[in-house]
């Protein structure tokens, strides 16, 4: 993500890890990526607990979680808890499968799998899919070289996606 918005320095954002979502008394997870666009965004003193708790804090405007042995559980459990969270966007990044599986959150509170990112604006998913696939033939550098060279040449400013943009529904994609 530091490539998308080294591209874009226009736009802030922070990218934190390791830290327990939370309504209390609702629902709380734990992703493994947190991204919040803009500049408010918590921020914990040494040593308190990294807790982000929701009535005190916005959403962050994208969660994800790397599965390489917990595939079904991201796509079911976890979707369902950030969807009740209310988290805008949710990508879960299938390992073994080299893809990265992306859903926006609609009116209805249910995901939808979506082709472009929200919160990275426009970002085509197919383009990390793309990444990852090279990852596999390739080395991290060369991979991440490709896709900096690739998020340079996308239009810096992008429409809204458009309803084309959301793939048709599934049992594997609703939550």
């Amino acid at each position: 993500m530091a490539f998308w918005f080294n591209a874009r320095s226009d736009q802030a954002a922070e990218s934190l890890g390791r830290c327990l979502l939370e309504e209390p008394r609702q629902k709380a997870g734990a992703p493994d990526l947190v991204l919040y666009v803009g500049d408010r965004f918590p921020q914990w003193r040494e040593g308190e607990p990294r807790r982000i708790n929701l009535d005190q804090w916005r959403v962050p405007d994208l969660v994800g979680e790397i599965a390489d042995t917990t595939l079904a559980t991201d796509l079911d459990e976890k979707k369902q808890i950030y969807a009740a969270l209310q988290i805008p966007e949710y990508w879960v990044i299938d390992v073994m499968g080299r893809r990265v599986l992306a859903f926006q959150l609609h009116e209805d509170g249910k995901y939808q799998q979506c082709l472009h990112s929200s919160a990275l604006t426009n970002l085509p998913i197919a383009l990390i899919d793309q990444t990852l696939q090279r990852l596999s033939e390739g080395t991290n550098i060369s991979a991440a070289n490709w896709f900096a060279q690739q998020i340079a040449n996308l239009p810096k400013s992008a429409d809204l996606p458009e309803s084309s943009d959301f793939l048709e529904s599934s049992d594997s994609t609703e939550g």
